[in-house]
């Protein structure tokens, strides 16, 4: 590592508005947090498998709809697959550990000493799927794409980046504003890259069926609009023989069939038409998966460990609107949730109760004391975090599974009329303005109305009316673009760095973005505090303690009701798909599997 300047020197040169980037050797692999676990000379994953074969076509299905082919934008609901296997990034994310990336298109990653730049050097036989090569131009120019169009994430993200240049024949620098985000180069590696020359500019913010022109392993080779898509392994991909891909995309066409109702694709997977579901209700894991194709072994029933933490799934409330703008309400409402008695009979008492926006791992706060680091982090919001999440007692209310719930409505009841709501005749209503206390949950598949149904009806001994409104995808992508929603269910999935990503769910930069995750309407102080601490983190210990304390300022901020989480991965597939021994941290990866007998 290079000797850093002295402070005044530093303090010159940037009053003179120059340049003081140092670099690194460059380097193949980068870790957030410590090394990469695999040396320079690695020949492959660890887990993929020297069994695998090319050939073959898998089939897999979607309950939803499509109307575009670009998924880097806004506007529209985009198909499946594209960012998987048709546009590649700079460099490629290593499964089996928290964030790590190794050389893909890049080669080589430099980060300077500083911290103030990243460059890139690409690699010579990099080329898209028309055979052209990939060059600095393609980059900058799919840079500025997505920070001026592309969708909020990237937008915030690249918001930081001031300069995006080229650096030499094959290098492509990128400078920040300033050095406090150690994720950034990072998040600027899994850039997804498209050909300048076949790319409009103009248009790109628009829904199109036009195919992104990428460097992947595979092209699209097949659209019925909204109902199948097909991606065509490509025998001359150029990267093919790298050690980051070895043993991965095998089957020579991947399919995508897109189904309006999760039954009717369940129906589809048993009689053949798909070859793979991930199942995430436990009652249907549990019951419906007793046929013919299981008992005689042409399906078979998988349960992988995944070291990912569980994220969030979540009724949320949009505190945008004036029937959620009461903390007391939410509260209320959280109390009001009957998991004991949903999880019984609805899920065969598979599911395990969330309790933290980090849950399963050990970057969540449930059940224990904030440090003294977290207290020092949080010490400037005085009443940001409630006392029970400090101190790590809280867990959210337990029922006796009855059905009844009586004791919690108790509870909840009491929160309603601080809020000011009182009953009459039967209806709940504020007491000044006289206006009940009704909402609207949105919805687009058919499997949530079961416990969105029987949550509303827990609602109804209190006097409060809650309705269920089912949609198509199309319009429902496009409610949730505009907050246009009293409540939704929705996953925030998390990992073991979170970072970036955290800025479009909960900062007020964000809250009224089209087409963000923030879509709680999150504009708290606290949290934006929370995050930028750790995206500044650089120990282990510091990054931990600022996510936990994220964790207690969400947790108290009442902005969802915390629903469950299926304790690992259930897979069922027919048994002509085989896949590695070892499956990664992050669960198991399609693209490493192959079929045993493809011809």
């Amino acid at each position: 590592m290079h000797c850093r300047w002295s402070g005044l020197k530093w303090a010159v040169a940037a009053l003179a508005g120059l340049s003081v980037s140092t670099h690194a050797a460059p380097r193949p692999s980068i870790a957030l947090h410590g090394t990469p676990a695999l040396a320079d000379d690695f020949s492959a994953l660890p887990y993929v498998s020297e069994k695998s074969v090319k050939g073959g076509r898998v089939t897999l299905g979607v309950v939803s709809s499509f109307d575009s082919l670009n998924p880097l934008i806004v506007m529209g609901s985009a198909v499946a697959g594209v960012r998987e296997f048709t546009v590649e990034s700079l460099m490629a994310r290593g499964l089996d550990e928290p964030f790590t990336l190794y050389g893909l298109l890049a080669e080589t990653i430099d980060v300077a000493d500083d911290g103030l730049s990243v460059t890139f050097q690409l690699n010579a036989k990099a080329a898209f799927s028309d055979r052209k090569p990939v060059t600095p131009d393609d980059v900058i120019t799919s840079f500025e794409l997505l920070k001026t169009k592309g969708r909020p994430n990237h937008r915030t993200y690249f918001s930081k980046v001031t300069k995006a240049e080229k650096s030499g024949e094959r290098a492509v620098r990128f400078t920040f504003q300033d050095a406090n985000d150690r994720e950034l180069p990072l998040i600027l590696g899994l850039m997804p890259i498209v050909a300048k020359h076949a790319t409009d500019g103009e248009t790109f913010d628009k829904t199109s069926m036009k195919p992104l022109t990428g460097s992947g392993p595979y092209t699209v080779s097949r659209v019925d609009a909204g109902r199948s898509l097909s991606y065509m392994r490509d025998d001359n991909y150029w990267g093919r023989d790298l050690p980051v891909n070895r043993g991965r995309f095998n089957f020579d066409e991947i399919r995508f069939d897109y189904f309006r109702d999760g039954s009717v694709m369940l129906e589809a997977f048993k009689s053949g038409m798909i070859d793979l579901r991930l199942e995430e209700d436990p009652s249907s894991w549990a019951n419906r998966y007793d046929f013919d194709a299981v008992r005689d072994g042409r399906v078979l029933k998988k349960e992988f460990e995944i070291g990912l933490p569980a994220g969030m799934t979540a009724l949320v409330f949009n505190t945008r609107r004036n029937v959620f703008s009461d903390s007391r309400v939410r509260r209320a409402l959280i109390t009001l949730f009957d998991f004991e008695s949903i999880n019984r009979t609805l899920f065969s008492g598979l599911f395990k109760r969330t309790q933290s926006y980090f849950e399963r791992s050990y970057l969540s706060s449930a059940g224990k004391a904030a440090s003294e680091s977290e207290r020092a982090l949080l010490a400037p919001f005085p009443g940001a975090v409630r006392e029970e999440f400090f101190d790590g007692t809280f867990a959210f209310p337990v029922s006796d599974g009855s059905g009844q719930n009586r004791a919690n409505q108790k509870v909840a009841f009491e929160l309603l009329k601080q809020a000011g709501y009182v009953l009459r005749g039967g209806r709940l209503v504020h007491e000044q303005t006289a206006q009940p206390l009704s909402f609207e949950i949105l919805a687009t598949d058919s499997s949530q109305e079961k416990i969105l149904l029987t949550f509303v009806r827990g609602l109804e001994p209190l006097g409060i009316s809650a309705r269920v409104r089912l949609v198509d995808s199309s319009l429902y992508q496009r409610r949730l673009s505009s907050f246009d929603f009293d409540m939704i269910q929705n996953t925030w999935a998390s990992s073991l760095s979170p970072g970036n990503e955290q800025l479009f769910r909960w900062s007020a930069s964000t809250a009224k973005s089209k087409g963000s995750y923030n879509f709680a309407g999150v504009e708290n102080p606290a949290a934006d505090a929370m995050i930028n601490a750790m995206l500044k983190a650089t120990s282990k210990d510091n990054f931990i303690s600022a996510v936990r304390a994220l964790d207690r300022v969400l947790l108290s901020g009442d902005y969802a009701i915390p629903l469950f989480h299926v304790p690992r991965q259930w897979v069922a597939h027919w048994a002509r798909l085989k896949q590695p021994e070892k499956t990664p941290v992050f669960g198991y990866a399609l693209d490493t599997w192959w079929i045993e007998d493809p011809k």
